[in-house]
């Protein structure tokens, strides 16, 4: 599969989405949030348009976006001082439709979200966003979501999964983030996972997750599927040591970034994003070799061992993750690190919680 090469500047912005926070459209004090920068830790929303909005409401949640992104252009009118912006629509036809009645105001956004993506709208998809960034200066950007059927039935998963791939590549340059539905997969065979699961414990859905990560995850970014417990009202702190437990196994399995549904989630999704200082030192060894011509070499802590070969992708992507996120003490390095994942979040990295992470509307667990 042959992709159209990227620049680094494009690679940062791909790996920059971090922690997703989807927000309904309807809700009138998101923009005031984004402005004020009320909301810690926050690097990219989506104001959603499908699931979260009843058919009839359809038209004031547009009316509520448009007016949402006028007041963030005028709050926040440096796009690098806002969090990156981007609109879930619902169908092809519903993307050109927003983007015509938006405006000015599409300039506002970063891109848009795809859901249930797959061959029987990805062909008017591409050909829609390609269409719409020919006459624009300033890109707008595409993230799919991978969650219908077709793709995860086994009988027409792989051949699904490599056609949408081989389209995707001719607008590569458009596609910033593939997402998964973790939660529409579970729901075609009638499961959920608890507070103290991970979806990597689900069988049927981690060989879901390999087989999209196997044949994206190459070359483009995939982000890990959302967690659906937050900060409650009992006090528990099982909701973030679940979160964090997946986030380990999304990073270990190739997922870079996760959906949100709550702004307590953000911070926990931005820690796990930092790179260990063992990690960046090994990868800066890695990435500037010199080692008298050998091509393997003991670690920075000399407790494992580098070759400049075959641990090069990792280390590009290291430092792509540390000049975004940065770098943090190491928890356990080599020898001392556990069987298991690491899921307590070191607070003192984390930023700091506020009362606004609290907010909610009708809507639910959303902002």
């Amino acid at each position: 599969m042959n992709s159209t090469p990227i620049t680094q500047e494009r690679r940062v912005l791909a790996y920059s989405v971090g922690g997703l926070l989807y927000v309904p459209a309807l809700n009138k004090t998101i923009a005031e949030k984004i402005i004020s920068q009320s909301i810690p830790c926050l690097s990219a929303v989506a104001f959603c348009l499908e699931d979260t909005i009843d058919e009839e409401a359809l038209p004031l949640a547009e009316a509520q976006l448009r007016t949402t992104l006028a007041d963030i252009g005028i709050g926040l009118p440096n796009r690098e001082n806002r969090p990156l912006l981007f609109a879930r629509i619902r169908s092809p036809h519903h993307l050109a439709s927003l983007y015509r009645s938006l405006g000015n105001a599409a300039d506002v956004l970063t891109g848009f979200i795809l859901p249930k993506f797959d061959l029987s709208n990805a062909a008017a998809y591409i050909a829609l966003i390609s269409e719409i960034n020919a006459a624009r200066q300033t890109p707008l950007y595409i993230m799919p979501i991978l969650e219908s059927a077709e793709i995860a039935y086994r009988e027409s998963r792989i051949e699904s999964l490599t056609a949408l791939r081989h389209m995707l590549d001719g607008c590569r340059r458009y596609v910033l983030n593939i997402r998964v539905g973790g939660n529409d997969f579970c729901n075609l065979y009638g499961l959920r996972r608890t507070i103290h699961q991970t979806i990597h414990d689900i069988d049927i859905i981690r060989d879901i997750f390999t087989d999209i990560v196997n044949i994206f995850g190459r070359d483009y970014v995939v982000s890990g599927p959302v967690w659906e417990y937050f900060d409650g009202k009992d006090g528990s702190n099982a909701w973030r040591e679940g979160l964090c437990r997946e986030l380990a196994l999304d990073r270990l399995n190739g997922f870079i970034g996760k959906t949100a549904i709550h702004p307590s989630q953000l911070p926990a999704i931005r820690d796990s994003l930092m790179v260990s200082q063992h990690d960046y030192d090994d990868a800066m060894q890695i990435l500037h070799w010199n080692n008298g011509g050998l091509a393997v070499a003991k670690s920075s802590g000399d407790a494992r061992m580098n070759e400049r070969k075959v641990h090069e992708n990792w280390a590009r992507k290291i430092i792509t993750l540390a000049e975004i996120y940065g770098v943090k003490p190491d928890s356990v390095t080599g020898s001392d690190m556990p069987d298991e994942p690491i899921v307590t979040v070191n607070s003192s990295l984390l930023c700091k919680p506020n009362d606004s992470q609290k907010s909610k509307t009708a809507g639910g667990a959303y902002v």
